[in-house]
């Protein structure tokens, strides 16, 4: 018989053994926490930073539409004889909220016997407050003639 057999450990020694070895999982569990929660902020900041860059593309796409509807209603006024400056608050649809200025310079020319105007037409769209995060312009500039 071996001594092992014959003096088993006791109780209190088991214990001890035991006591040694409990925490040994904690340290690699504890690790992979701290990993999931640094993908998880990763992944979550990534998805906030697409979010805003879809909103700012599209807010500035209704700039540009909100711009050239500026430019095509001082195009009709002009060739019906008002070529002046306004402002224009657009409150249909997609565009509510945005405001247009628009400027109109007309020039005089004489093509042989006929007299003709070129206009110049400039329109800014601009939503949202300058210095913020949602503040978006956007300048159009046309210029054509009343010839036909």
């Amino acid at each position: 018989m071996t001594r092992a057999a014959a003096n088993p450990p006791r109780a209190g020694e088991r214990l001890r053994a035991c006591a040694r070895t409990r925490g040994f999982a904690l340290v690699p569990v504890v690790f992979l926490i701290v990993i999931v929660a640094l993908l998880a902020t990763v992944a979550l900041r990534t998805s906030i930073s697409q979010e805003q860059t879809v909103t700012v593309a599209l807010q500035q796409a209704r700039a540009l539409a909100a711009a050239r509807s500026g430019i095509d209603w001082a195009a009709y006024r002009a060739l019906n004889g008002t070529c002046t400056g306004a402002a224009l608050n657009l409150t249909e649809a997609s565009l509510n909220g945005y405001t247009v200025t628009v400027t109109c310079t007309a020039t005089s020319f004489t093509e042989g016997n006929s007299a003709y105007q070129s206009f110049s037409i400039a329109a800014t769209a601009t939503e949202g407050v300058y210095g913020t995060a949602d503040f978006v312009q956007r300048v159009v500039r046309a210029t054509f003639t009343s010839a036909t």
